[in-house]
């Protein structure tokens, strides 16, 4: 039974929790050392009569913005989800280190813990995740990587051995959504640790601790009477000028979106994401369109914080799935705005359904020769597999950090260097983090991008477009090539630089978002 993912809005910023099962809610409060998706998951295949709402701790995962400072803090950002979520009566399952976290008000006989005696043992064993801040070298992720399989693995009264009697230990890709959780905000998941861990040091309320084969049961046991849980809730926006998050479903899919700007009676914009992680590296674009405009940016299915489908993926494939998208929300017509392999959804999206398309600002559209495509279809696109050692760890980290140093990134030689420069360890690791969060199916949209016959299906545009490119995109060469096979209605234009990459000036990356918005705001075929 595959999680759902929902976001709610508090006044303390936006939490994400996952749903499987139906029926009556319990709300679980996870342990740090299991993702919250992977929980859901092995509550409602023992016991599926429940709706088990997992929610991710301020600092993990979709909850990471919210910075853990204090413990009361914690504990009040987690009643307030609750309430959110319409679960402030339901029945409690805290598990672990989330144990440390159950708010304070309501019945204490409606809370379940379990593995609170081993959360206690190992803050006193001063088990702790190591020095998480991201470092230009990338060693912090494999580090977090073996801090949470020893978590899993060893006894916290005895650290040196491993725990005989315990939960199943996690296979590699249950440890790969651990990671994941973890590594969207390393400083906040050290800081949240460190706060259960005091808090279970310090005192922090004893309940009965039940075994871990019980509790489910019991918590199942408490809701048994209570009516079936609501709906999933769309999230509400957090105000002008900041970006929020929230899911739609198509048939094949729950998207995640990012969104931002006024619910205006202006059209809509799409922002569509490169290949291969999610939108989040959009985020100056997404919040520069937004000046008077909605703006919506999916993860597309296979990518980011979105569902993954199965079976293979084509551009076609992507632009239907967007229109799906706008669908469920509602949307009948809008602007495209594309990066890269957007750039492609966004053309093809306007060739499908031309009355539904306005005005289209591509970037950078990778239009190569055939040979190049053959050579970047075979050597581009290893296979990035969890691995219970974290092996896919350090590939995920070199394969971002050399995608900014060669073109392509698999040709290490002095001729492929390119000039963007490696962006900073805070950067490089978000960059990283997006691409394992695709995992498995990271290159799917990237297959579809260089098998796509751009040049063939732009002579079939009949919309406005601006086709663009910063001077240090890889694929700038683009604009050459379309000035010789690009129609009329297309203008072609060298903008100051590609806003979402690293090392742009500032003066630059402004002058180019006005670009972008004096093209889309102009009227007219």
């Amino acid at each position: 039974m595959t999680p759902r993912a929902a976001m709610v809005t508090t006044g303390f910023g936006q939490m994400r929790l996952f749903r499987a099962g139906r029926g009556p809610a319990v709300a679980v409060l996870p342990d740090l050392a299991e993702a919250a998706v992977v929980v859901a998951a092995r509550l409602a295949a023992a016991i599926p009569s429940v709706a088990w709402t997992v929610l991710e701790l301020p600092g993990i995962g979709g909850s990471a913005e919210i910075e853990p400072a204090t413990h009361a803090g914690v504990i009040a950002a987690v009643a307030a989800a609750l309430e959110a979520a319409e679960l402030a009566e339901a029945p409690i399952l805290a598990e672990g280190f989330g144990t440390a976290f159950v708010p304070g008000e309501g019945p204490a006989a409606r809370v379940v813990a379990t593995g609170g005696g081993r959360a206690r043992a190992r803050a006193a064993s001063g088990l702790a995740p190591p020095d998480l801040a991201p470092r230009p070298d990338g060693t912090h992720l494999p580090a977090l990587f073996a801090h949470l399989r020893d978590a899993a693995i060893l006894d916290p009264a005895d650290p040196l051995r491993p725990l005989r009697d315990g939960p199943p230990l996690p296979d590699a890709d249950a440890l790969h959504e651990t990671l994941i959780a973890a590594a969207v905000a390393p400083r906040h998941y050290q800081a949240l640790w460190r706060l259960a861990a005091d808090a279970l040091r310090n005192g922090s309320p004893d309940r009965p601790d039940l075994d871990w084969r019980d509790a489910p049961a019991a918590a199942a046991a408490l809701a048994r009477h209570d009516p079936d849980a609501a709906p999933l809730a769309a999230a509400a926006p957090l105000g002008p000028g900041r970006i929020w998050q929230d899911h739609v479903d198509i048939p094949e899919a729950r998207v995640h979106l990012r969104r931002a700007g006024p619910d205006a009676k202006t059209r809509p914009l799409f922002v569509l994401q490169s290949a291969p992680g999610s939108a989040a590296p959009l985020r100056d674009v997404i919040l520069g369109l937004s000046e008077g405009r909605r703006v919506i940016a999916p993860d597309y299915p296979g990518n980011g914080d979105s569902t993954k489908p199965d079976g293979p993926v084509d551009i076609a494939r992507l632009a239907g799935w967007m229109w799906q998208t706008a669908d469920a929300l509602g949307i009948d017509g809008c602007d495209l705005w594309g990066t890269h392999t957007g750039a492609l959804v966004a053309l093809e999206m306007a060739i499908q359904a031309p009355h539904r398309a306005g005005r289209l600002v591509l970037e950078a559209p990778p239009i190569l020769s055939g040979g190049f495509t053959a050579d970047i279809l075979a050597h581009y696109l290893p296979p990035l597999r969890p691995d219970p050692f974290g092996l896919h760890v350090w590939q995920a980290w070199t394969m971002r950090r050399d995608m900014f140093l060669f073109w392509p990134w698999y040709r290490r030689e002095r001729a492929a260097g390119r000039a963007l420069g490696l962006p900073d360890p805070d950067m490089l690791h978000d960059w990283t983090v997006g691409l394992l969060k695709s995992g498995r199916s990271y290159d799917r949209s990237y297959r579809a991008a260089f098998e796509y016959p751009t040049a063939e299906r732009l002579a079939r545009l009949e919309r406005p477009a601006l086709l663009c490119a910063g001077p240090t995109d890889m694929l700038v060469d683009a604009l050459e090539t379309a000035r010789q096979i690009a129609p009329d209605r297309i203008t072609i234009d060298a903008t100051p630089a590609t806003v979402w990459y690293p090392n742009q000036a500032e003066d630059a990356g402004r002058e180019t978002i006005r670009r972008y918005a004096r093209f889309l705001d102009e009227t007219g075929e």
